[in-house]
């Protein structure tokens, strides 16, 4: 008698929970196919949640929350935040508070911080990757420029690397799409394990 043909299990759907463009550009860069469900909620850290894990923290919050109503798929929570100095930097509420923003950056080395939550309903991981950026020396003008573009008002650190900002980055360690918002080959090796 013939053995009976396992079926191999069905794949688990892939949701990105963020409306981020550069986010999705990099999944796609990787070949995943995915559907998007920003996650609204707010984004509150507790004192007790050191800076560095701010962004890990809120990562797994958004997946945690988007996995609430999809079940059966696999979710990836991410969020950024740019540490200079011991100051936290998210986006810049308004045109004036983005070029104070880039005046503290400019000369300086500062850490971006891309936290990630890739969650199911059997498993949950939530990593951190960090990667140094160093900034020229930034002219009034320059900031003024930049700050007329419109990117850095949706951007953590008021700057985006893969834009014009990328004109204001003397050197970068680490991983270049951390700063872009998603560390995407690692996140890519840990999808396709868990799925």
């Amino acid at each position: 008698m013939a053995g009976t043909k396992q079926e191999t299990p069905k794949k688990k759907d892939i949701i990105l929970a963020s409306g981020s463009p550069r986010r999705k550009q990099l999944l796609k860069m990787a070949g995943l196919k995915f559907s998007v469900v920003p996650a609204d909620v707010p984004e509150i850290v507790p004192d007790d949640v050191p800076p560095e894990k701010e962004s890990e923290f809120l990562a797994a919050v958004k997946a945690g929350y988007i996995l609430s109503q999809n079940k059966k798929d696999l979710v990836i929570g991410a969020d950024t935040t740019v540490l200079c100095e011991g100051r936290v930097l998210g986006k810049p509420k308004d045109k004036e508070e983005a070029k104070e923003m880039l005046r503290f950056l400019s000369g300086k080395t500062h850490e971006v911080y891309t936290g990630v939550a890739i969650v199911t309903e059997e498993t949950n991981e939530t990593f951190t990757s960090v990667t140094k950026v160093e900034f020229y020396e930034l002219t009034d003008e320059e900031i003024d420029w930049y700050v007329s573009t419109g990117e850095p008002m949706d951007k953590a650190g008021a700057y985006g690397i893969q834009g014009f900002g990328c004109r204001l980055v003397k050197g970068i360690v680490g991983d270049y799409f951390t700063v872009m918002g998603l560390p995407i080959a690692e996140v890519a090796r840990r999808v396709e394990k868990l799925r």
